[in-house]
């Protein structure tokens, strides 16, 4: 816990600005950290991986698709927190389980406390969505392996195989930290935490209004 309060707080520096050619967001519930991205990009269109038929009500509007990486069993058997189990929570601590990828649509986002719009250049933009692509499990054919049918928290997401092991050091929001450095963002040095990342950028906003 002394090591999440201290190494949260330190902020890795942001890349020098660059070209902002890309929009993309990263949203929290409170809890869970997300990267959220654009459905289709000259790069990638996620929705020839990340089906709209997989999702329950199947509407393809979403332009916005966020990936939350995980704990495998917590995702699954905890859609809610009064179904949090001992068992499942000490297995997603020790690292006992797989990951998943939760990856939901959305049609439009809201920037607020709980949501900060980035802009990142191609390149920026090309190595996060190298570090997503790398972080799910993929069959023979390279598509993106479904968990389910049916497994749903709402209308419009699903969840899928994800590479990894989730733990007490390397939590969801471990690795949405990690997506930022990929792509050059402000950061944390590390955190287990949704809380230490979004520090340092209602921190810059704070500092905006301030002057």
């Amino acid at each position: 816990m002394l090591s999440a309060i201290i190494l949260s707080g330190i902020e890795v520096k942001a890349e020098p600005l660059t070209t902002q050619e890309v929009e993309i967001y990263i949203v929290t519930n409170g809890v869970h950290a997300d990267i959220v991205l654009p459905v289709k990009t000259a790069l990638i269109d996620w929705s020839k991986h990340i089906l709209f038929a997989n999702t329950r009500d199947q509407d393809s509007l979403g332009i916005y698709v966020s990936f939350g990486w995980g704990d495998r069993q917590f995702y699954i058997e905890t859609p809610e927190w009064k179904d949090l189990k001992w068992k499942t929570a000490m297995n997603a601590i020790l690292g006992l389980n797989k990951a998943a990828m939760h990856t939901t649509f959305h049609k439009n986002l809201n920037e607020g406390i709980d949501c900060k719009k980035l802009l990142l250049s191609s390149d920026q933009f090309k190595r996060l969505v190298r570090y997503v692509d790398n972080s799910f499990t993929k069959n023979q054919d390279g598509s993106f392996m479904l968990i389910g049918p049916g497994l749903n928290y709402g209308p419009n997401d699903a969840f899928y195989e994800a590479n990894g092991n989730y733990n007490l050091f390397y939590t969801s929001n471990t690795w949405t930290n990690d997506a930022l450095k990929a792509c050059g963002q402000k950061a944390c040095v590390w955190t287990p935490f949704d809380k230490g990342i979004f520090h340092h950028y209602n921190k810059q906003k704070r500092n905006e209004i301030k002057n």
